[in-house]
């Protein structure tokens, strides 16, 4: 299933922008690497605020990175966080990063990446993780 994709190289970027993560207040932190159709690979992190509602997630981020500079169509996305950084566990992306996924990607095709290291990491397809899904082929787009 993921033969077709640089899980490792996206596993890493997400490593790498889980250290730049910025958590003062919840101390979770989560870091993203995105494939686009392209191959290029655009990191993100969470962003708290004090206020919490203007927070971001790492997913966003690394999505609304991608479409700033162009980039509206991906292959898949890797995903680490743990407390403090320390990943101890697979953690899945919200609901509300699901559904922005489900703006640019294909449900069927685009693939999440659920890792706690280069080697030990689970794939699932968007559908699977948001099924019944609504979307712009909902609104006949």
């Amino acid at each position: 299933m993921e033969k077709d994709l640089p899980v490792k190289n996206l596993i890493t970027t997400a490593f790498d922008m889980l250290k730049r993560a910025y958590t003062p207040y919840s101390h979770w932190k989560v870091g993203a690497g995105l494939l686009d159709a392209d191959g290029k690979i655009w990191g993100g992190c969470n962003i708290e605020n004090a206020a919490y509602g203007p927070s971001n997630c790492a997913e966003r981020t690394a999505f609304f990175k991608a479409v700033s500079e162009g980039s509206t169509k991906f292959k898949a996305i890797a995903v680490v966080g743990g407390n403090e950084g320390v990943v101890k566990d697979y953690c899945a992306p919200c609901g509300v990063c699901r559904q922005v996924m489900r703006e640019f990607c294909d449900p069927k095709t685009f693939r999440i990446i659920l890792a706690k290291s280069e080697d030990d990491y689970k794939v699932y397809t968007l559908e699977e993780l948001l099924p019944e899904s609504f979307g712009p082929s909902t609104m006949g787009m």
